[in-house]
């Protein structure tokens, strides 16, 4: 990927992140200085933790353009608001799936270039996707998203390996995105919709464990 694409996905991920932050700010009845501060961590929460982890510089402190879309971002959602008392959670949920799946890509990508495997490559891109929004969440008092039992870092992983499925192939960058893009934010939307459930541990396992411990005890 080139630079130029690269800092244009970044521009825009980090905007409906911002936006996505803004929005819970806003149903969480947060006022004033506190949806700015809720907005930014959940748009560049995610990159700092990335960039801290593959050594690199900070990318919105080395490349301020960032900082400029958070804020553009921050302002429109704000002045949306005020002009459109009526947005409601669906919107919330519609620019967190986005901005999760691009995050994702730059996740991956960053750390291709930096000379990681695809394995490095795709955790990294999980982290980068989810802790923004994980520490949004923490904030407001909210349960994780991450932490709930619906696919959410589970669709970041297979975005994830959609790529590195069409990038082994040597499959155009622009498909790759495309591909991860339309796996990620398909599998977050539609587990939203149609109630889709990741279950690891059964109900009936929790309860033989629980009588377990009581019978030991």
């Amino acid at each position: 990927m080139t630079a130029e694409y690269f800092l244009v996905l970044g521009l825009i991920g980090v905007a409906f992140f911002a936006v996505a932050g803004a929005l819970l700010g806003y149903e969480k009845n947060i006022s004033g200085f506190g949806v700015v501060v809720v907005a930014t961590v959940t748009a560049l929460g995610g990159g700092t933790l990335r960039d801290i982890l593959l050594s690199k510089p900070i990318f919105w402190i080395e490349t301020p353009d960032y900082l400029y879309s958070t804020y553009a971002a921050i302002i429109a959602t704000v002045l949306l608001i005020r002009y459109l008392p009526s947005v409601n959670n669906y919107y919330f949920l519609v620019v967190d799936a986005i901005g999760m799946a691009i995050f994702n890509i730059m996740g991956i990508e960053k750390a291709l270039i930096s000379g990681s495997g695809l394995v490095v490559a795709i955790t990294m891109g999980i982290t980068t996707g989810i802790f923004g929004s994980l520490i949004r969440d923490v904030i407001c008092r909210e349960v994780p998203s991450v932490m709930r039992n619906e696919p959410y870092a589970s669709a970041c992983l297979a975005g994830g390996l959609v790529y590195a499925a069409l990038f082994s192939q040597d499959i155009s960058y622009i498909w790759c995105i495309l591909g991860s893009l339309i796996t990620t934010i398909s599998l977050r939307l539609g587990s939203l919709h149609w109630g889709w459930h990741i279950t690891i541990f059964r109900k009936k396992d929790r309860e033989v464990s629980q009588k377990s411990e009581v019978q030991n005890s």
